[in-house]
């Protein structure tokens, strides 16, 4: 989708209705006032957006468990990059600011939300046990929920699966700027942000998880994408840099993408860097939440 417009940098909202989630130790608001102000500064951003997280395929699932440069590596192999956190807080908010896609009403039955703690075992977890991770599973499919749909035309974005993208914040000096990997959209989870400006600043670029997805972003009106983030550009990272922090090179990952389109990306029972390239971590008694 072609999101063009104005980002702000500061938005005020008015808080009418909100609890105290105790285990995150976060203030969730349930309804804001019907107004957004924009109090920073306007900036003119226009680039291109995935409609749905990746695979950006209408009717699959949303693909987690990818480090940071895996993710941008699958962007990277499809022409595209991965959005930066004003440009996901942009298409999500549309023109007008909203703090979530559909209005000022939290309502976790167009985003999905508010899905009980389930408590992961953590090893499985880490050692990508595909019967744990289909028994976390309690997203939803991209493009299920025609509630959850931005004024840009964007789908899905807080709710059902976190998302990672590129930091712009990596020249400040507290936390915020401590990595390229942000979180943005918050997870299915009760008592998360699931809304469109809130950002998470302190997982690194190793970071994975079975509920954190991506989708990607590109240059419009026929201009080249530079598949590195703003920090990489800045500081001049060869792409050679990213492979080698990915596990595996732009070119191998054409070539699984190639063989999934075949429905031929097949891997072994204990390779997990192939399952991870192929998409195929998930166990298969995995079940959508609805």
């Amino acid at each position: 989708m072609l999101v063009d417009g104005d980002y702000c940098t500061d938005v005020e909202n008015k808080c009418t209705s909100s609890w105290y989630d105790k285990s995150n130790r976060k203030l969730i608001c349930e309804e804001f006032e019907p107004w957004s102000r924009c109090v920073g500064d306007k900036v003119k951003k226009r680039f291109c957006m995935d409609t749905y997280t990746w695979p950006n395929q209408k009717g699959e699932r949303p693909e987690v468990m990818n480090r940071f440069h895996q993710a941008e590596l699958k962007c990277a192999a499809v022409g595209k990059r991965l959005c930066t956190e004003s440009e996901w807080t942009m298409a999500c908010e549309g023109p007008r600011y909203l703090p979530f896609p559909y209005g000022y009403v939290r309502d976790t039955n167009k985003c999905l939300g508010d899905v009980e703690w389930d408590s992961p075992d953590m090893k499985k977890v880490a050692a990508r046990d595909p019967n744990e991770l289909a028994r976390l599973w309690k997203g939803v499919r991209n493009g299920s929920q025609p509630g959850c749909v931005s004024e840009y035309g964007v789908a899905d974005l807080p709710g059902n699966v976190d998302e990672v993208v590129a930091s712009e914040s990596y020249k400040r000096t507290d936390f915020r700027g401590k990595f390229d990997s942000v979180h943005t959209g918050g997870p299915w989870y009760k008592g998360v942000r699931n809304q469109c400006r809130p950002k998470i600043y302190t997982h690194d670029e190793g970071f994975y998880y079975y509920f954190l997805g991506f989708r990607c972003c590109a240059e419009p009106d026929g201009k080249p994408t530079d598949p590195r983030t703003p920090q990489q550009i800045e500081k001049q990272w060869p792409l050679e840099r990213v492979e080698k922090d990915a596990g595996f090179t732009l070119e191998e990952m054409k070539q699984k993408l190639e063989l999934k389109q075949k429905g031929a990306c097949t891997c072994s029972p204990k390779d997990i860097l192939c399952k991870t390239m192929c998409g195929t971590l998930l166990g298969p008694s995995a079940k959508d939440y609805r």
